[in-house]
């Protein structure tokens, strides 16, 4: 039986999207790793500030209303900004001292030591992000991106945590993107919930 060229369009679209699933979930170990530390940060006082340019500055106001904002009753509310909220402050920055500055710039007058900072960058190679991200870390936050592709300079450049949506349709990307950083909010708060593995010393 021949099949119809639309009926082997479905199959491509879905298929397209199984793959790079599938290898979130056998980066399962990795993932639990991120929230474990992001966890530990939360539990000492620290706040989630979360960036990215264009479809993923979307991203960074989606995840930080999840944290401040739970959706699911009874969990806990956590501090989290976006980076990409303040237009005026955006703007400006990349006027006065261009585009990738637009991130790094905040970071040093925003962050503490004790936060997260969560770049999100769609193929891996956002210089803001990147910069953003070495601010964060120069200034002992924990450094943690998700990005798609092959990872590109930010997963090169050495951060705490790279989790990577392994495909090259941004579309793709974003999708497990959504997925991933669903996955980071309910870990997050099953770590806070079990106090034993929040100590430093704990596996």
């Amino acid at each position: 039986m021949v099949r119809s060229p639309e009926a082997a369009a479905v199959d491509e679209i879905f298929a397209r999207r199984v793959e790079p699933i599938e290898e979130l979930g056998a980066d399962a170990e990795q993932v639990a790793r991120t929230c474990l530390s992001m966890a530990r940060r939360f539990h000492r006082g620290g706040k989630l500030i979360v960036f990215g340019s264009g479809g993923p500055s979307t991203d960074a106001q989606h995840v930080a209303v999840e944290f401040v904002h739970p959706v699911i009753v009874g969990k806990r509310a956590l501090p989290a900004v976006s980076l990409t909220s303040d237009v005026a402050t955006v703007t400006g920055v990349a006027t006065g001292a261009g585009v990738d500055e637009v991130f790094a710039h905040q970071l040093r007058y925003l962050a503490r030591a004790e936060d997260i900072a969560l770049g999100i960058s769609t193929d891996g190679d956002d210089g803001a992000v990147l910069r953003g991200l070495r601010e964060g870390a120069r200034r002992g936050l924990l450094a943690v991106a998700l990005v798609g592709g092959s990872g590109g300079a930010i997963a090169e450049a050495g951060f705490d945590h790279v989790l990577v949506a392994r495909s090259d349709d941004p579309r793709v990307v974003k999708e497990v993107h959504v997925t991933t950083y669903h996955v980071l909010w309910e870990l997050v708060h099953v770590f806070l919930d079990s106090p034993a593995v929040l100590g430093e010393e704990a596996a």
